[in-house]
C-alpha cells in the first residue's frame, strides 16, 4: 500500500514556512524538527525517521504547487543566495556567485527547482501536483 502525504502549498510563504510545512507533514510524530536545509530535506526523504520509515512507496501530493513555485522562485532564491554570499566563512562564495549569476541570466535553478530535483532523486516518492 502506498502511503499518501500532502503538502499544503498555501502554507508556504518563504523558505522558513516551507520547512515548517515539511515538518508538519513529515515530522509530526517526532520530538524534533528538520532544519531549514536542502541537505536535511534530502536526508529526510531517504527515510528512517519521520513519516517515511524506509524505502516504502510514498505518494506526495503538493496542493497549490504553482503558488509554491512562485513563492520559492526567483526573488526568494536571489535573497537566499545573496545571504549566503555574506558568509564566506561557511559557504563557497565563488560557487554561490556563479549560481546567482545563472539565476539572474534566467538559466539557474530556483529554490523550488532544487526542491523538485531533490524529490525526484528518490524513486520511491511519487510527486503529484494538485
Amino acid at each position: 500500500m502506498v502511503k499518501a502525504l500532502t503538502i499544503i502549498g498555501a502554507n508556504i510563504h518563504d523558505i522558513p514556512s516551507f520547512y515548517a510545512e515539511i515538518n508538519r507533514v513529515f515530522m509530526a510524530d517526532e520530538d524534533w524538527n528538520l532544519a531549514n536545509s536542502l541537505d536535511a530535506l534530502n536526508d529526510l526523504l531517504y527515510g528512517g525517521y519521520g513519516a517515511i520509515k524506509g524505502r516504502e512507496p510514498i505518494r506526495l501530493v503538493w496542493q497549490d504547487m504553482a503558488n509554491s513555485a512562485s513563492t520559492l522562485g526567483m526573488e526568494t532564491t536571489r535573497d537566499f543566495l545573496r545571504e549566503k554570499l555574506q558568509r564566506p566563512d561557511v559557504f563557497n562564495i565563488g560557487v554561490i556567485a556563479q549560481q546567482l549569476d545563472a539565476l539572474e541570466r534566467g538559466v539557474g535553478q530556483t529554490y523550488f527547482d532544487i526542491v523538485l530535483e531533490i524529490i525526484a532523486d528518490h524513486p520511491n516518492i511519487e510527486l503529484v501536483a494538485a
